[in-house]
């Protein structure tokens, strides 16, 4: 198999040292499934992603894998590879298309003495309950007790590309001390069938929130920026009429794990949340 070139980018930040990296190979056409879960593992990156050619109406195929397995979608990594399309030359500022295992998912690419940003609507996204037992066993392994929760922000599943489980906490010191066991919150995603994170979050004004999201692979415990749970998240709080459509919210998230970054999350009354945010190569 030939060796690509693999490029290394931080996605929803402006600097190399903050928001979330990504892998990112720009021609995996060659590649089969094991060479990409290979480089993935070697990345170590939450997510890298492959590029992997064009479909029957031109949207470029793509697929995403962690250091231990291919996801369905990805929203960082799809920010950081159409930031690094328009980077070398191979897309002008406007829309791409990719075609991903959840669907076609459209991106916008706009460039500004600022930087070059990226918004990608989500698949039409669902939400739903998250059952009694699922809150309780995700409580239970991060030390909360359901008197710190928010009453207005009920726990859910939120999926926009991969389902979340959604926990908003009122109180902010338990918001930021709670700890955790790496293997045994990946035991319960795996028992849970939770490919991506768990989104616990905590609401700073009504149109700003941070977030933690919990997903432990390889050497990465918590997920810096998580573009997928920030379109869940924007589902989530139009499913509870949280928010008067069309409405923005940004989230804070990566602080906690010394990588902070920012996700634009813009609601519309329905279809595909979008979630905006820049990228900067991290190995120049």
């Amino acid at each position: 198999m030939p060796n690509p070139e693999i490029l290394r980018y931080a996605a929803f930040t402006t600097h190399p040292d903050g928001g979330n990296p990504a892998g990112v190979v720009l021609d995996a056409s060659a590649l089969d499934d094991a060479s990409m879960q290979r480089i993935a593992a070697d990345v170590d990156f939450s997510e890298t992603a492959f590029v992997t050619g064009t479909d029957v109406d031109g949207a470029l195929t793509i697929r995403y894998f962690s250091p231990i397995a291919e996801v369905p979608f990805c929203g960082h990594a799809t920010v950081a590879t159409a930031v690094a399309l328009a980077d070398v030359g191979r897309v002008d500022t406007g829309a791409i298309r990719f075609a991903t295992a959840v669907g076609v998912v459209e991106i916008r690419v706009s460039t500004d003495a600022a930087g070059t940003h990226a918004s990608f609507t989500s698949v039409e996204p669902s939400v739903s309950p998250l059952s009694a037992d699922d809150l309780t066993a995700v409580l239970d392994e991060i030390g909360l007790d359901p008197s710190v929760l928010d009453a207005e922000l009920p726990p859910r599943i939120a999926h926009a590309g991969n389902p979340h489980p959604v926990i908003v906490v009122a109180d902010r010191a338990a918001f930021d001390g709670f700890t955790f066991d790496a293997e045994r919150i990946r035991a319960l995603m795996d028992d849970r069938a939770w490919p991506a994170t768990i989104t616990i979050a905590h609401r700073l004004a009504p149109d700003r929130f941070v977030a933690r999201n919990l997903f432990p692979v390889g050497r990465i415990t918590e997920d810096p920026a998580t573009g997928s749970a920030a379109a869940s998240f924007g589902a989530y709080l139009r499913s509870l009429d949280t928010v008067a459509p069309p409405a923005r919210i940004v989230i804070e998230q990566g602080a906690h794990v010394g990588r902070p970054g920012e996700l634009t999350v813009d609601i519309p009354a329905s279809g595909g949340i979008v979630v905006t945010g820049d990228a900067v190569r991290m190995d120049v």
